[in-house]
């Protein structure tokens, strides 16, 4: 288990201690055994019963857990079907969010300029090699000269 999850498992704990005893009783005890097995025992988390749920801090994985929580024992099939139709949009908005942040043809053009200004620096590499080789060679033309005489 991640060190997220265990705190996750540690956050949900904590907060569903605070359930009235009927509705803490729906939850099935395999569940809480589970989150009991795999909680982080040094991270110590205080829920705040004077203050609302989303007022709390909690991770995106004990949030996530509330929500599987509230659709699997205490949803209404109406409050289940408005659920899944938010998450289904939420999963549209972040599949949107990835698909304008990697963008095919953006990855392409980034590619593209990178090979633009990679034949840049081969066809500046190749030039100095050949004003060298010229330097050279003038050089090596002056010594055979030098010889011949």
């Amino acid at each position: 288990m991640s060190s997220s999850y265990a705190r996750a498992c540690t956050e949900i704990l904590e907060i569903i201690k605070y359930l009235p005893e009927d509705e803490y009783q729906r939850i099935p005890k395999e569940k809480i055994d589970f989150w009991n097995k795999n909680k982080d025992s040094s991270y110590n988390y205080k829920f705040d019963i004077t203050k609302p749920i989303n007022e709390q801090k909690i991770s995106q994985e004990t949030n996530a857990l509330i929500i599987l929580i509230f659709r699997d024992y205490f949803a209404t099939e109406s409050q289940k079907e408005k659920l899944k139709q938010i998450l289904i949009e939420n999963d549209r908005k972040i599949e949107e969010e990835r698909k304008e942040k990697y963008k095919y043809e953006d990855i392409f053009k980034d590619n593209k300029k990178e090979k633009i200004e990679l034949d840049k620096k081969e066809e500046e590499k190749s030039l100095v090699e050949i004003k060298n080789k010229n330097w050279l060679q003038k050089l090596f033309e002056k010594i055979k000269n030098a010889f011949k005489k």
